[in-house]
């Protein structure tokens, strides 16, 4: 193992904010994107201290392994998902400003949480991140490291194990992806203001307004991992969704909503008995919600729980 007193160490671990940003887009889950980072930090740290040496870009060299584990777990995790019970919704991000370190009895800081690693921009919003999971592994990758890290395609090529060319064509088939899933921009004043409103509508039990803030082919869709109770399958149409979160309420009583940042958009969160149950993403026009994504598996609120 490395000491703090070898040559080029800060670099190393300076490099786990982009390493940790990177692996998160890529996997949709934070706990993944840190065991991907790690382990690419144990195989760092297990080279020969000469074969360290002889690498002329440490932190390229990080990337290209922390973007082959990745590319290795997209691979497995869709036969993982394919089991999954439910909906597979990407794990929900808290804006860093929320997130509180603890401090270890020796008075030095805990290492940083991944959550506080990672920065929420627009390649970090649910939207964005439930379009990247209809994408094959090597798309994913190919367009992640291009377009939203910069990498050029020479450098994906090594780390995809493709010609540059075909990097290219894969970024493209992601880019139209993107595109074709993209809704209008809403500022973020009417974005929070939707928020609010439809938080008001619920905790009031009033359906009518709640429609109202609802597009009439809106979905909302629940993912409880098998480990909670929740819907199965997506809740279609206003009215539908409607009626089903005044069922929650009614079952829920002393339910706490919340105005939170989720992946960098507001958001809301759902406490029981001041425990984080549900975290909700949404989608939305200039007047309207058209997607809510609820997630409910609690392996997936560590980062709105687990705070010190």
């Amino acid at each position: 193992m490395s000491t703090p007193s070898e040559p080029g160490l800060s670099v190393i671990v300076g490099e786990q904010r982009q390493l940790t940003n990177l692996a998160y887009r890529l996997l949709g889950s934070l706990a993944e994107a840190e065991d991907a980072v790690q382990e690419a930090y144990a195989r760092w740290y297990a080279m020969p201290r000469q074969q360290q040496e002889a690498i002329e870009s440490p932190g390229a060299w990080l990337t290209t392994v922390t973007g082959r584990i990745c590319l290795d777990l997209l691979g497995s995790a869709r036969a993982r998902r394919e089991r999954y019970v439910g909906a597979w919704i990407p794990e929900p991000l808290p804006d860093r400003t929320e997130w509180t370190s603890g401090w270890a009895g020796s008075g030095r800081p805990h290492p940083a949480d991944p959550a506080d690693l990672v920065t929420l921009d627009e390649s970090v919003n649910m939207a964005f991140l439930v379009v990247l999971e209809s994408m094959t592994p090597a798309e994913r990758v190919a367009f992640i490291l291009h377009d939203v890290f910069r990498y050029p395609f020479t450098e994906v090529a090594e780390i995809v194990g493709r010609t540059p060319a075909a990097c290219r064509q894969l970024a493209s088939s992601a880019r139209r992806r993107v595109r074709a899933a993209q809704a209008p921009p809403v500022p973020a004043a009417g974005q929070a203001g939707l928020v609010r409103n439809f938080k008001e509508a619920w905790e009031a039990k009033d359906i009518k307004a709640l429609v109202g803030l609802l597009d009439p082919d809106a979905t909302m869709i629940a993912d409880g991992g098998g480990l909670v109770g929740t819907v199965l399958r997506p809740v279609e149409g206003s009215d539908r969704i409607a009626q089903y979160l005044i069922h929650i309420a009614d079952k829920a009583p002393g339910l706490t909503l919340l105005e939170r940042t989720v992946n960098g958009r507001p958001g809301l969160v759902a406490q029981h008995a001041g425990v984080t149950v549900t975290v909700a993403a949404f989608s939305l026009t200039r007047s309207r919600i058209t997607r809510i994504w609820a997630i409910r598996n609690p392996e997936k609120l560590r980062p709105w729980t687990d705070r010190s």
